[in-house]
C-alpha cells in the first residue's frame, strides 16, 4: 500500500513516542476540550447576563446579549481577524477564584456608550474622541457591568468572588507592538464572544479573553461543586425511599407512589383589613424617637456636562413654578404641602396640605 511520506511519522518522533519523551501533561494543560467550552459558554451566559441588565439600567436602552460562542486561539490570529481599535477592559479576580481576564469591546461600541451615559443620544460618534471624561463615563459603565458579572458567578460557583477595579486601555491590534494584558503572541487562550445590541445603537461584538489556565481553573470549580451537590444528593434518597418503604405514606421529603393518600381540604384563616386602626398603644412606643423633617423647595435633572460647567453665580432653574407649594418630607417620606415663610431672620414652612393620618402612618413604615 502506498502511503504519502507527509503521512509518515519520522525516525525523531518515532523515538520521542517509543522513549515516551513527550509531555503529555503539558498538551493536556494548553487543550480545551468540548465539555470544558460548554462549562465556560455556561459561566459566561450567566456572568454577561447579568451584565447586560446593568447596561440596561445604566443607558435607560434595551440590551441583548447572545448565547456565547467559545473558541481557543492565539494573540496573533486576534490581530489578523479584528486588526481595529479597541477597548480593553482587564478584570482580575481576587478571591473566590483567581485570575486574570480580559474583555474587548468596540472603540465605536465604547463611544456610544459613554455618549449615552453623558445624556447624548449615541449617534454620530465617529468624530468624538474618547477623552478623560468619556473615558471615565466608559470606565464606570464596565466597572458596574463586571461588579455585576462577579455577584453572578458568585451564586454559580457558591462562594463570594471579588474582584479588584477594571483597568481600561485603548488598543489597537493591528498594530504588532500592541500588548493585550500579559498574552504572548502564540500563547493558546479561550476566546468567549458574544453578539451584543443596545436597540437600534449597537449590534456588534464583544469578546472575552481567558488564560487557559484560569479558564480550566474555573471549570474545576464549576465541577467540583456540581460533584458534590450530586453526592449529597446520592446520599439522601436512598434514606428517603427506605423511609417510603417502611412506613408506606409519602414522606416530606417528597418520595411519590400511587397508594391512595389521605387528602384534606386546605383552611385557611379569615383575611381581615386592620389598615384602618392603629393601634395607639404601639404608637406610643415610638413617640421619643427623632425624625428627620425636609423642606423640598424643588428639583431637576442636569446632563454631567451640564454640571461640569456650573460654578459661583450660576442659575439652576427647578421644576417647579414661583409660589407653587413645596413639599414637606419626613425620613425621606412625603406627608405635606407647604408655603415658604420668613420668621424673624429664618425661612419657616406654613403647612397647607397634609395628608390621611393612616397615610402618614405608613409612609413612615
Amino acid at each position: 500500500m502506498d502511503m504519502n511520506e507527509k503521512d509518515m511519522l519520522s525516525q525523531e518522533e518515532i523515538d520521542a513516542l517509543l522513549n515516551n519523551d513527550i509531555d503529555t501533561n503539558d498538551v493536556e494543560a494548553n487543550y480545551v476540550n468540548e465539555e470544558e467550552k460548554d462549562a465556560l459558554g455556561e459561566i459566561g451566559n450567566i456572568s454577561m447576563g447579568a451584565s447586560a441588565t446593568t447596561l440596561y439600567t445604566i443607558l435607560g436602552k434595551r440590551v441583548r446579549i447572545t448565547t456565547p460562542k467559545v473558541v481557543t486561539t492565539t494573540v496573533k490570529q486576534l490581530r489578523e481577524d479584528y486588526p481595529i481599535p479597541f477597548v480593553s477592559v482587564e478584570v482580575r479576580y481576587t478571591h473566590g477564584i483567581k485570575g486574570t481576564n480580559i474583555l474587548i469591546i468596540k472603540e465605536t461600541d465604547a463611544k456610544i456608550i459613554a455618549d449615552l451615559m453623558m445624556g447624548g443620544d449615541g449617534r454620530n460618534v465617529d468624530s468624538v474622541e474618547l477623552d478623560e471624561i468619556r473615558f471615565s463615563a466608559i470606565s464606570e459603565a464596565m466597572n458596574q457591568m463586571m461588579g455585576a458579572a462577579a455577584t453572578s458567578m458568585s451564586t454559580v460557583f457558591k462562594t463570594d468572588i471579588n474582584i479588584s477595579p477594571p483597568t481600561l486601555k485603548l488598543i489597537n491590534l493591528s498594530n504588532e507592538a500592541e500588548k493585550i494584558g500579559a498574552f504572548n503572541a502564540d500563547e493558546e487562550i479561550v476566546r468567549v464572544s458574544f453578539k451584543m445590541e443596545v436597540e437600534n445603537l449597537i449590534k456588534s461584538e464583544i469578546m472575552q479573553l481567558i488564560p487557559v489556565p484560569f479558564a480550566k481553573q474555573m471549570v474545576r470549580n464549576l465541577m467540583f461543586k456540581e460533584s458534590e451537590e450530586i453526592s449529597f444528593q446520592s446520599k439522601t434518597e436512598p434514606q428517603t425511599e427506605k423511609k417510603y418503604q417502611e412506613t408506606g405514606e409519602v414522606s416530606d421529603e417528597g418520595f411519590n407512589n400511587s397508594t391512595n393518600i389521605p387528602v384534606k381540604p386546605v383552611r385557611f384563616d379569615n383575611l381581615q383589613d386592620r389598615s384602618a386602626s392603629v393601634s395607639n398603644n404601639k404608637i406610643d412606643l415610638l413617640m421619643d424617637i427623632p425624625l428627620e423633617v425636609t423642606v423640598e423647595l424643588g428639583r431637576t435633572s442636569k446632563l454631567i456636562k451640564d454640571i461640569l460647567k456650573l460654578g459661583p453665580g450660576s442659575i439652576i432653574e427647578l421644576e417647579k413654578l414661583a409660589g407653587e407649594p413645596v413639599d414637606i418630607l419626613v425620613n425621606g417620606k412625603f406627608i405635606a404641602k407647604g408655603e415658604v415663610v420668613v420668621i424673624d431672620e429664618n425661612f419657616g414652612v406654613r403647612i397647607t396640605e397634609i395628608i390621611k393620618p393612616i397615610e402618614r402612618i405608613n409612609n413612615l413604615q
